[in-house]
């Protein structure tokens, strides 16, 4: 279970982060300031941290700064409706997504969610297929003794549907896992990159990307 550390001083805040977390399977602990939330993460091992902007003592742009000079985790920043200059800030010093207050719980669960996914899949950069080698960090694919380069979305896009074979990939799910919630193109980006993607692995017998009408795609091992 992933553990979610929530960092706000309005305790009604976090008690409905908590309720909308827990009821996702989510673990959940609670800082009402930056130095409580530095403390409780020098003893705790925490998966994500939810750092709202305003607070007392060290605000979240702060607590964001001094978290990603020593941890590598995923970070959403809460900012107040119109201040973009704090989403500017907390961009800056490496907040990974954000949401603007008033909020909705079920929006929030979602972003979570795909920073989860997309942090938890980065520990991994290398899928081996049998004798083929998908490289996410060198966007290659290794198979039958070459090399083919792969532009970084179809890498991005090969390595989702490979970290899944056999199983139905929604075009919204790998619109979510490699362009983002706030995408703001259509589903027909999806169709275009597995397109160019079944062109550059033609000579790769090893495994298909089947399409699966109204739904998807699948990758499969032959």
């Amino acid at each position: 279970m992933n553990t979610v550390l929530v960092v706000d001083d309005d305790a009604h805040i976090r008690k409905l982060i908590r309720i909308y977390l827990e009821k996702n399977q989510l673990s959940v602990l609670e800082a009402s300031d930056g130095e409580e939330a530095l403390n409780l993460l020098s003893t705790t091992k925490v998966d994500l941290v939810i750092v709202d902007v305003m607070m007392p003592r060290m605000d979240g742009i702060e607590l964001t700064q001094d978290i990603r000079s020593y941890m590598d985790i995923p970070i959403l920043m809460v900012t107040a409706k119109g201040e973009s200059r704090d989403k500017v800030k907390g961009f800056r010093v490496g907040t990974d997504d954000y949401v603007v207050k008033p909020f909705d719980p079920v929006e929030l669960v979602l972003r979570v969610q795909s920073l989860l996914k997309r942090y938890n899949k980065s520990l991994s950069h290398i899928i081996q297929l049998g004798r083929v080698k998908i490289d996410l960090d060198r966007l290659t694919v290794e198979a039958n003794g070459s090399t083919i380069d792969l532009k970084k979305k179809e890498c991005e896009l090969l390595f989702s549907l490979a970290s899944k074979p056999g199983k139905i990939c929604t075009r919204n799910q790998l619109i979510y896992d490699i362009w983002g919630m706030d995408y703001e193109g259509d589903e027909r980006t999806v169709d275009v990159h597995i397109k160019r993607l079944r062109e550059r692995l033609e000579s790769v017998s090893q495994f298909t990307i089947s399409t699966v009408r109204g739904l998807g795609y699948r990758l499969e091992l032959t």
